[in-house]
C-alpha cells in the first residue's frame, strides 16, 4: 500500500516536473554540488527576483519528466548533483547562473534548453550574453525613436497645412452668394415696370 502511494506521488512529480519543461520558454540545469549554504541562498535569491523557479531535482525524475516534453539529449548530463532552472524569460536564468559558474570553479552549468529544444552548456554561456529583456526593449525603443519623432513633425506639418487652407474654403462661396442675392431684386422689378402702361390704357379705350 505504502510503495503504491509513494509510486503516485513519484508519477504526480514527473507530471508536475514535465509541465513546468513544456511550460518554460528557456531552463538551464547545473552541478550545484560545490555551493555551500550562505551563497545558495544569496543565489536563489537573486534568482527568485529575476522571476527563475529553481530547485533541486533528481536525475531519474528529470529524465523521465524530460522525456515526457519530447526534450531529447539530456541523459550525459543528468549525473551527480543536480539542480534546474526554469524561466519564460530566455536568458535570465542563464546570466545568473553562468555569471555564478565563472565566480565560482566548483558550480557547473550542465546543459539548457530553449522552446522545447536541448542546448548544451557552450550554448547556454552564448545566450546568457544576450542583452536582458529590459535591454532588448530598450534597444527596440531606440531604434523605433527616431521614425516615429519623423512622422510626428509630418503629421503636425500636414495639420498645419489643413488649418490654413481651411479660411480660403470657407471664403469661397462667400463670394459666390453675394451676386445671387443682387441679381433677385432685379428680376423682380421687371414685372412691376410692364404693369403700369396696362393700367393706363383702360380709359384711353372709352
Amino acid at each position: 500500500m505504502a510503495s503504491e502511494k509513494i509510486l503516485q506521488e513519484k508519477q504526480a512529480y514527473v507530471a508536475e516536473l514535465s509541465a513546468k519543461l513544456s511550460g518554460a520558454v528557456a531552463g538551464v540545469i547545473v552541478d550545484y554540488s560545490g555551493i555551500n549554504v550562505e551563497d545558495d541562498t544569496i543565489l536563489r535569491r537573486q534568482l527568485r527576483e529575476a522571476g527563475v523557479e529553481y530547485a533541486v531535482v533528481k536525475n531519474t525524475m528529470l529524465r523521465r519528466a524530460a522525456e515526457s516534453a519530447n526534450l531529447t539529449g539530456l541523459d550525459d548530463v543528468l549525473k551527480g548533483s543536480t539542480a534546474l532552472a526554469t524561466s519564460n524569460d530566455y536568458v535570465a536564468a542563464a546570466k545568473i547562473l553562468c555569471k555564478y559558474a565563472e565566480d565560482n570553479d566548483n558550480f557547473e552549468v550542465k546543459a539548457g534548453f530553449m522552446d522545447g529544444a536541448v542546448i548544451d552548456a557552450a550554448k547556454v554561456k552564448e545566450l546568457s550574453k544576450l542583452p536582458s529583456k529590459e535591454g532588448l526593449l530598450s534597444m527596440l525603443l531606440s531604434v523605433l525613436n527616431g521614425p516615429i519623432r519623423g512622422l510626428a513633425v509630418a503629421l503636425n506639418a500636414i495639420a498645419e497645412k489643413g488649418e490654413e487652407a481651411a479660411p480660403a474654403e470657407e471664403a469661397a462661396p462667400a463670394e459666390e452668394v453675394a451676386p445671387a442675392e443682387e441679381a433677385a431684386p432685379a428680376e423682380e422689378a421687371a414685372p412691376a415696370e410692364e404693369a403700369a402702361p396696362a393700367e393706363e390704357a383702360a380709359p384711353a379705350a372709352e
